[in-house]
């Protein structure tokens, strides 16, 4: 029997947290590693709880969720944790911020309890939450301050057909229309995925629309 994915819920509203802790506990394949209030203890319980996920609130006290997700999943981080932010805020630039700083995708706080456990579940089998489409409209929207002065791309260790894959994937493009705008099989466009986000060592999907972006790949 597979070993459940267990989740750190990280939220400062007693009621919320709760919520989130009876709903994910119910589950026969998740269970509830810890939860906490603050950002800082976020961090403290990941170092020793090793959480799969940790669900992430973005407002709280002593640290917010924003840099807690840059200690846990940030650049240089050692041991990465796959972290799941929920939100109340659709598209905001505290999301976004989030994103930027290693979180592998958002949900909002009125979402019904199905969509937070597919959230977890999909943060927690190493996927980006965010469908292509909504990923290129969130990164888009804050696109102009991480795009740098010079956009012809340099020293990206990429093959043409690579780069082309990214660039289809920050247009918002899922492996289906990628495939078929390449004229390649699904499992092809897999492959390439897979070797682009490992030469960039990035994590998933998300990392690599911000990615596309800081490094002027697209428009």
């Amino acid at each position: 029997m597979t070993e459940p994915l267990r989740v750190l819920v990280c939220d400062d509203q007693m009621l919320v947290r709760t919520g989130l802790v009876t709903i994910i506990d119910a589950q026969p394949d998740l269970e509830v590693a810890g939860e906490c209030g603050d950002g800082r203890a976020a961090v403290d319980l990941a170092g020793r709880l090793h959480p799969d996920v940790v669900v992430m609130d973005v407002r709280m006290p002593v640290l917010d969720g924003i840099e807690a997700t840059r200690r846990l999943a940030g650049a240089g981080v050692p041991h990465p944790v796959k972290v799941l932010v929920v939100t109340t805020f659709n598209l905001d630039e505290y999301v976004y911020e989030a994103l930027r700083a290693g979180a592998s995708g958002f949900l909002l706080k009125d979402a019904p309890p199905a969509q937070l456990l597919h959230g977890i579940r999909t943060v927690g089998a190493g996927a980006a939450l965010l469908d292509p489409e909504v990923t290129r409209q969130l990164v888009g929207k804050y696109a102009a301050r991480i795009r740098p002065a010079e956009s012809t791309p340099r020293g990206i260790p990429l093959t043409p057909r690579e780069l082309e894959v990214l660039r289809l994937i920050a247009e918002g493009l899922s492996n289906s229309e990628i495939a078929a705008a390449l004229v390649i099989s699904q499992e092809t466009v897999k492959t390439f995925v897979s070797r682009m986000l490992a030469k960039l060592d990035l994590r998933d999907r998300v990392q690599a629309v911000v990615y596309a972006y800081r490094h002027g790949l697209v428009t």
